[in-house]
């Protein structure tokens, strides 16, 4: 009896020793499963840089080492393209992962403006929050500077930065605007006024802010943006930068942001964090090409900023995420900046928004798994809310429009802004393969194609509207109002 005693004793010991394995293993499991969705995830986000504006990238008199970095450890992406060529619509489009019009975005907000982005949409900062990421965005942030539009209402836990672009102060030597003093804001409170010594240590002061939130958060998941005010006009930059480069304050600028890039992932790697985390470098937009020698370089692309030529909606893209990003990549797909939060998404494990939105998950197109776009099109608007071309892997079809142009004159020189041109273009195709400085219109070789890319247009006008043909759209959303 006292055998079969420790015989039962024995077995319910062993049981309960398996049952410990079993569960430790699964909880290894969830706690490797959860490592793996939840990597920290870090933008950093230039303001008005040109597409040609790092040595990656083809520019020959700006040294950039640190974000080159980026595209050598991970990979490096030849056809990003922004929502919009404006900063306040394109940066609606990359936290939204909607088309910009979709959320009633469709123009900059000035610092007279009492609208912003609603706060009833979800953004990146959004969806992460519910899942243990801490948030806080770092830098220009404009998509309303009222206290209800601010970061801290939109999902980020902290803001410290300025609500717009920092040429909407009083010394902007514009004749058509007057601005008020710009403040510089932490969490909702305005603690100083940006002078003109602020501005040149902006880029320093922004790096260190983000560097304290990465260091208080090694230990949790987190998302930070680092959305710098330059190289937008008027151009500022330390005086340990100042005259390094062969091109100028510009060049200056680019060297100092680049600085920053790479003190940014020096903490990542003294923190040995840097493997979970995933890091993405951009513009919002295309270089402001009519200040000149304060303005970018569109690297050969056709036309800047506020136009819907690949020199305004093209952007540099690297990104980094050991792996699960190839090292050392050039991908050539064309990808949008709405498709930047579901594939965040994807990877952290979250929840989309509950609201219909645009972006598609294209980490199979990061990972270089897939050659061709994720989205039947892509559907470029400016002017406010004026559909201007619609656009696929190879084709891109132009509707007819006028757009501010230099039209072969020179930018201007020093801060000072060269008068812009209107100018009309007609309906034209280009071949963007074969050419992707939109010279050739090949619209009269291809009509087939060209009616589907009509047809395309015709569906989305009626979804998001079009100005030009009084179309308002079925599903636009409610911009934000101050009141």
């Amino acid at each position: 009896m006292k055998r079969k005693i420790q015989i039962f004793v024995f077995k319910c010991l062993l049981l309960g020793f398996l049952l410990c394995a079993c569960n430790s293993h699964k909880l290894e499991s969830i706690n490797e499963d959860n490592l793996i969705h939840s990597p920290n995830i870090i933008f950093i986000l230039t303001d008005d840089q040109g597409y040609g504006d790092l040595s990656s990238f083809g520019a020959k008199d700006i040294s950039t080492p640190n974000i080159d970095a980026i595209g050598i450890e991970g990979s490096r992406y030849t056809r990003f393209y922004v929502p919009q060529s404006q900063c306040t619509p394109s940066r609606a489009g990359i936290l939204t992962g909607c088309y910009p019009n979709r959320v009633g975005v469709d123009w900059v907000f000035l610092p007279h403006s009492k609208t912003g982005l609603n706060p009833d949409e979800e953004t990146i900062a959004d969806i992460l929050k519910p899942i243990g990421y801490s948030t806080a965005y770092f830098g220009k942030w404009h998509l309303g500077h009222h206290h209800k539009f601010l970061p801290t209402n939109q999902g980020f836990d902290e803001y410290f930065g300025i609500p717009y672009s920092n040429d909407m102060w009083p010394l902007n030597p514009r004749k058509d605007y007057t601005f008020p003093p710009l403040p510089l804001i932490h969490n909702t409170t305005i603690i100083d006024t940006v002078d003109e010594n602020i501005q040149k240590q902006m880029t320093r002061l922004l790096t260190e802010k983000t560097i304290d939130f990465i260091k208080q958060n090694k230990k949790n998941p987190f998302f930070a943006i680092l959305s710098h005010p330059m190289p937008h006009v008027p151009l500022y930059v330390s005086d340990r930068f100042k005259g390094l480069s062969k091109r100028g304050l510009y060049g200056d600028v680019m060297m100092e942001l680049d600085w920053s890039v790479g003190e940014i992932m020096n903490t990542l790697k003294e923190l040995e964090i840097d493997t979970n985390t995933m890091i993405l470098f951009m513009s919002d937009n295309g270089p402001w090409i009519a200040y000149g020698n304060h303005g970018g370089s569109t690297g050969g692309l056709k036309e800047g900023k506020e136009t819907s030529f690949e020199g305004g909606i093209s952007s540099p893209l690297l990104i980094q995420y050991p792996n699960v990003i190839p090292s050392g990549k050039k991908i050539d797909t064309a990808i949008n900046g709405i498709d930047l939060l579901p594939t965040i998404a994807h990877l952290a494990g979250a929840k989309l928004p509950e609201k219909k939105i645009d972006g598609k998950n294209i980490l199979a197109q990061l990972k270089g798994e897939e050659n061709i776009m994720a989205h039947d099109a892509y559907y470029f608007y400016m002017n406010k809310n004026q559909l201007e071309a619609v656009m696929t892997d190879r084709w891109k079809l132009v509707f007819p429009h006028t757009f501010n142009s230099l039209n072969g004159k020179d930018g201007g020189q020093n801060g000072i802004l060269a008068q812009y041109e209107k100018v009309y273009t007609d309906m034209k195709l280009f071949d963007l393969i074969n050419d992707r400085a939109e010279t050739r219109n090949v619209l009269n070789n291809h009509p087939d194609v060209v009616n589907i890319l009509k047809a395309k247009g015709d569906s989305i006008r009626n979804v998001l509207g079009d100005k030009v043909n009084n179309i308002e759209g079925s599903e636009v959303r409610d911009l934000g109002l101050l009141n």
